[in-house]
């Protein structure tokens, strides 16, 4: 069941019902944290969720390559070898007088923060007007419900590719989580303009709807990249690996190379919630992979 611990039906099926977590699926403590920058003349804010660690065991980071493969990019990194952390997190965007929310987090049945996080942004859900959605994996969505399966943002309108809702709606145990936002979702098709500034930019092979958010304000530029890379140092250094939590494999890798390779060329600012937070830099390329360069 935790061979894919950010990603699983199971697990999806979990946070929607809220039932408790196997513990080794439970994100480490965080504490709710709020980073507002700006992107142009707009307001954005990384929002804190969670933190995990993945373990290295070959299921997840570099299944092509191997464990040892994987601690040799880390320990070159100089990070600790026995597992990769991941934040988790989520966007939030002032656009043309609309309060955006790019991905929602774990949600309390799993123990995430991001409502905290958004009150010491000073925000409260009620005041969240859409919400945007990279993917249906459980780390992006868990947050769109209360501990008590209600809507956690009543007034909002909760927006993905077409694909990625009936995606959702196919999952085995998702039906709560179905249920309780179907009156809200508003779908859209890959490349939409979904809001003044926001275009949905599709990444293919992670899940069958996935798509990153491209922010614009002037000459201004921020992607967040949803699910497109999970760590700040395998994911870049070793673009081709299988990465477990991708769908598609293949497609998944060739994906991420482009993007990685798109946006070490044009250096726009990067989201990436996986990230460590604020989770926000930048791209460069470096021998035949890429490294990340943090900072707002």
């Amino acid at each position: 069941m935790l061979e894919r611990p950010l990603c699983s039906a199971a697990l999806i099926a979990a946070v929607a019902l809220g039932l408790a977590l196997p513990a080794a699926a439970q994100p480490a403590p965080a504490q709710p944290a709020a980073q507002a920058f700006k992107v142009g003349a707009l307001e954005l804010t990384a929002l804190k969720d969670a933190e995990f660690v993945a373990p290295n065991d070959g299921k997840t980071f570099g299944v092509d390559a191997g464990p040892a493969a994987v601690e040799k990019v880390l320990a070159e990194a100089g990070a600790p070898t026995t597992g990769i952390r991941l934040s988790v997190g989520g966007l939030l965007v002032r656009t043309g007088g609309r309060l955006m929310l790019i991905d929602t987090g774990l949600g309390p049945a799993a123990h995430g923060v991001l409502m905290q996080s958004l009150a010491k942004a000073g925000v409260s859900p009620d005041q969240v007007t859409d919400v945007l959605i990279t993917h249906s994996h459980f780390d992006h969505v868990g947050g769109l419900v209360t501990a008590d399966g209600k809507p956690a943002f009543a007034n909002a309108k909760v927006r993905m590719t077409v694909k990625e809702w009936a995606f959702l709606q196919s999952q085995a145990g998702s039906k709560a989580l179905v249920a309780a936002i179907s009156g809200q979702v508003e779908t859209f098709q890959p490349g939409a303009v979904v809001a003044p500034g926001i275009t949905a930019v599709p990444v293919d092979g992670h899940t069958p709807g996935h798509t990153a958010y491209e922010i614009a304000s002037g000459d201004a530029r921020l992607l967040d990249i949803g699910d497109s890379a999970h760590s700040s140092i395998v994911s870049l250094a070793r673009p081709d690996w299988v990465m477990g939590y991708d769908g598609d494999a293949k497609l998944g890798a060739a994906s991420r190379r482009a993007l990685l390779t798109r946006l070490s060329k044009s250096h726009e600012t990067v989201y990436a919630p996986h990230f460590p937070f604020p989770s926000v830099g930048t791209v460069n390329a470096a021998g035949a992979g890429f490294v990340w360069k943090p900072g707002l």
